[in-house]
């Protein structure tokens, strides 16, 4: 496999704003700080990555609006040594963006977003041919509305895409957001059907398969079953799992971090999921595929955005031996 990865998808800027408390309906709160950072799959999951190890290259795919927020997610990316040629601009949405009000005691958050430039990307925007890379990651489904557009063919604008992705000789993965809906069958199951890999939570997972969340080896079970090729992998705060195709299941349990490590949440998800790419680019076996996958998501629990906890390969296997496993 090609030792380079493309990630496609969603590209927003998140307002971060930490607030006291959450206010009364009708009532008002100060805003005690804010900043403007990067967010979305597409941002957050290639700067984990690129940071994991800078030698591996790294390119980005997707559409920002004709804005100081489109020009700012560029620019980030672009910083952190991502190539991002394929990013196409566009003046019919402004670029996507969430609203984070975070409480400042508990790091408890909730977002407001703005579906804007990626809700228009569709298959005929990307370039197949010039993507030349290992692995084409996906995400997030359910979060990109001209992907999750029906398809006669395929079922989904995005299931068509990574079929096409597919044929050419490259692996796919696919990540989801979370949503309580009905929505799962109709979009994510026509996508999982050309996917080598599907990196998710076991909320989505189960939404996704019908199985209980804490079945986690019924829902990878259940992912296999819906079509995913190689692997699955399935996170949860308790422990992460994976089984592929030949149904070998593995277990890791989650890191035993210290009182007072945890500076926030948002972003964890994406981060775990750079450690296992990673991992499947570079053919770990399974055991250090979920033990980087956890490391890298306890780094970025150490920072109140997405990115900012990321560190190398090295300082992030540390914290295996450093704290140990529960």
């Amino acid at each position: 496999m090609k030792e380079s990865i493309v990630f496609c998808g969603n590209i927003i800027t998140d307002q971060l704003k930490i607030i006291p408390r959450w206010p009364d309906k009708g009532m008002l709160v100060p805003i005690l700080s804010a900043k403007r950072t990067i967010g979305g799959s597409v941002c957050n999951t290639a700067i984990d990555f690129k940071t994991l190890d800078p030698s591996v290259e790294v390119k980005a795919v997707g559409k920002v609006g004709t804005d100081d927020n489109g020009e700012f997610a560029v620019r980030v990316l672009e910083s952190h040594g991502i190539d991002c040629s394929e990013v196409r601009r566009t003046d019919e949405r402004p670029t996507t963006f969430t609203d984070v009000m975070s409480i400042e005691s508990t790091g408890e958050r909730t977002f407001f977003n703005l579906h804007g430039a990626d809700s228009t990307l569709v298959p005929d925007d990307i370039d197949v041919a010039a993507l030349d890379c290992g692995i084409f990651h996906f995400g997030y489904l359910l979060l990109l509305d001209g992907m999750d557009a029906p398809d006669d063919e395929y079922g989904t604008k995005a299931a068509r895409l990574l079929a096409k992705v597919q044929a050419a000789g490259i692996r796919t993965s696919v990540d989801i957001v979370s949503e309580q809906s009905d929505r799962f069958a109709r979009i994510v199951r026509p996508a999982l059907k050309y996917c080598d890999y599907c990196v998710i939570n076991e909320i989505e997972g189960a939404m996704a398969t019908g199985a209980k969340p804490d079945d986690l080896k019924g829902v990878c079970e259940g992912l296999l079953a819906l079509g995913v090729r190689e692997r699955v992998v399935v996170h949860c705060p308790e422990t992460g799992v994976t089984m592929d195709r030949a149904g070998n299941f593995t277990r890791v349990d989650s890191l035993r971090l210290p009182d007072g490590w945890i500076r926030g949440t948002v972003g964890a998800g994406d981060a775990f999921c750079a450690g296992v790419l990673y991992s499947l680019l570079k053919g770990f076996d399974a055991e250090t595929l979920l033990r980087l996958g956890s490391c890298s998501a306890a780094m970025n629990l150490t920072a109140t955005d997405t990115v900012s906890g990321a560190c190398s390969l090295a300082e992030t296997m540390a914290l295996d031996s450093r704290f140990g496993r529960r």
